[in-house]
């Protein structure tokens, strides 16, 4: 799987983001990194325990991290979570709908990087 390959399964834009870095080798370095980052846990974890302020903080930070990347499909689906989860609403009017698009999202965009990983191997 090429770089550009990985971006088409996960709805990404790698024009976008080749825009922005105008290097593959620095995209792809970026791009790797994503499965180390510790915001997706910590969502599930605030999620799980009704911690509106730490999943709001993760859910945030993943969109921001997705934009930057031009994840776009999961950008999407962080953003619309993050909207919910922000200061002010009540947490118990979170659509459970939004977090489960986010969890696949998640999945399908690890999954494809994984496989970019392996295939460098």
């Amino acid at each position: 799987m090429t770089l550009q390959e990985c971006y088409e399964a996960i709805g990404g834009n790698y024009e976008d983001v080749f825009g922005r870095f105008r290097k593959e080798s620095l995209i792809r370095k970026f791009v790797l990194k994503f499965l180390n980052d510790p915001s997706f846990d910590a969502l599930c974890k605030g999620m799980e325990s009704k911690n509106q302020e730490e999943a709001f903080r993760a859910a945030h930070t993943i969109k921001g991290v997705c934009q930057n990347l031009a994840f776009v499909q999961l950008y999407e689906s962080s953003k619309d979570l993050t909207e919910q989860l922000r200061p002010g609403q009540d947490m118990a009017q979170v659509d459970g709908a939004l977090f489960e698009r986010l969890q696949e999202d998640y999945r399908r965009t690890t999954d494809a990087i994984r496989q970019l990983e392996q295939e460098e191997s």
